[in-house]
C-alpha cells in the first residue's frame, strides 16, 4: 500500500470527510476508484468513493458507509492508501510524494533535522516541510539541496545546515 493522504476532518452534516492528499496534485487520488482506509500498520479497509469534489488544497469525499457527521468524525486521522501496483512506474530520481512523507531528513554532517510531514508545490519548486524539535523547516526540493534519497532506509540526505533551522 502507498499512503496517499489522510482524513483531516468531517465536512458538513451528511457524512462527507475532508481528505488532505499527499500528492503533487490535489485531485490525483480521484484517479483511483477504490481506496483503502486505515492506520499505517493496518488494518486496512477497502472503500469505494461515492462522490468527491476538490476544495482548494483538500478533497471532500463521501464514503458509502458514512451516513452522517458523527460517522465522519470517527474517521478523522485515518490514512488513505492505494495499492502500489496501481501506481505508474517512476523513473530513477523521481519519487512519489507519498513515499517521502515520514522520511527522516539528515544533513551532510550527519545531523538529523527532522521528519518530512508534508510537501508544498510553490510553482518554482517543491518544498519539503520538515518537523523536528523546533519550528517546521522548509527545505527546497532542488538538485543543489537534495542528496541521495534512500527509500529502503527512509532517509533523505540534504545539503542544509542545522544553522538554517534557527
Amino acid at each position: 500500500m502507498v499512503i496517499m493522504g489522510r482524513v483531516a476532518a468531517a465536512f458538513g452534516i451528511r457524512g462527507w470527510v475532508k481528505i488532505q492528499p499527499f500528492s503533487e496534485f490535489v485531485d490525483s487520488l480521484l484517479d483511483y476508484k477504490t481506496w483503502y482506509v486505515g492506520h499505517e500498520n493496518g488494518p486496512w479497509r477497502k472503500v469505494d468513493v461515492v462522490q468527491a469534489e476538490t476544495h482548494d488544497k483538500t478533497l471532500a469525499v463521501q464514503f458509502p458507509d458514512c451516513p452522517d457527521r458523527n460517522a465522519a468524525e470517527k474517521l478523522k486521522g485515518l490514512l488513505i492508501a492505494v495499492p502500489r501496483s496501481s501506481l505508474p512506474e517512476q523513473v530513477e530520481g523521481e519519487y512519489y510524494w507519498a513515499d517521502l512523507i515520514g522520511m527522516s531528513v539528515v544533513n551532510e554532517a550527519g545531523e538529523t533535522l527532522g521528519t518530512v510531514v508534508e510537501l508544498l508545490e510553490t510553482g518554482a519548486n517543491d518544498v519539503l516541510i520538515v518537523r523536528g524539535n523546533g519550528p517546521d523547516v522548509l527545505i527546497p526540493f532542488l538538485d543543489s539541496v537534495i542528496g541521495p534519497v534512500d527509500l529502503a532506509a527512509k532517509t533523505i540526505q540534504v545539503n542544509w545546515s542545522a544553522d538554517f533551522l534557527l
